[in-house]
């Protein structure tokens, strides 16, 4: 692998073989780049301060679901577009790739319990001790978040073991919560206020 000149060698890296397996991770497999390993890739990814959403829609026979995500970004300005993305292996990609509307949202700090709750694969509902309210199209909008942004599912893009979804934004609001929900090296974090 090439440096930069003047880059320092990072200690922690791994090359793999193009054959040699990853046992580290979640799955044991080795990553297609020869110069990176799984488990190594996820733990310097989560080096990466994340906000925590809950992305929610209606499935095809109107129940409601949701999922924890944290990929969730901006894309653009005009026309307002955000993306997200969700593992192939999730069981509610079928219903979410589905749906002609979502909602993202933003999770405040004292949340930290819904995220944890739609983090579960096997819950089969938390709407029923989560409280929320009904959005355009009668997509769930969760109960005291810091934010919500409305979309219609405007695109889907395979990328790798996830898809990226696309949402074009057609109304977005501000909760009253003060501090958000933050995920950071494999835990939740406060935000700290610096002196002015």
């Amino acid at each position: 692998m090439e440096m930069p000149l003047g880059a320092p060698e990072c200690p922690t890296s791994t090359l793999l073989d193009d054959e040699q397996q990853c046992h580290g991770c979640d799955t044991g497999r080795a990553l297609a780049a020869r110069d990176l390993v799984c488990r190594d890739f996820r733990d310097a990814l989560g080096s990466f301060a994340t906000g925590v959403t809950v992305l929610t829609a209606l499935a095809p026979d109107g129940s409601m679901l949701g999922v924890t995500i944290s990929s969730f970004n901006a894309v653009s300005l005009e026309p307002p577009l955000i993306l997200w993305s969700l593992s192939r292996s999730s069981p509610r990609l079928d219903a979410f790739r589905r749906a002609s509307q979502y909602a993202v949202n933003v999770l405040a700090a004292d949340q930290q319990w819904i995220s944890d709750c739609f983090a579960n694969r096997d819950k089969t509902s938390c709407f029923d001790v989560v409280a929320s309210s009904q959005g355009l199209a009668g997509v769930p909008l969760i109960n005291g978040c810091a934010a919500w942004f409305e979309c219609a599912n405007e695109a889907q893009y395979p990328g790798g073991d996830h898809l990226v979804f696309i949402g074009r934004v057609r109304r977005f609001a501000r909760g009253e919560a003060s501090e958000p929900l933050i995920f950071h090296g494999g835990g939740y974090r406060q935000l700290s206020r610096s002196a002015k």
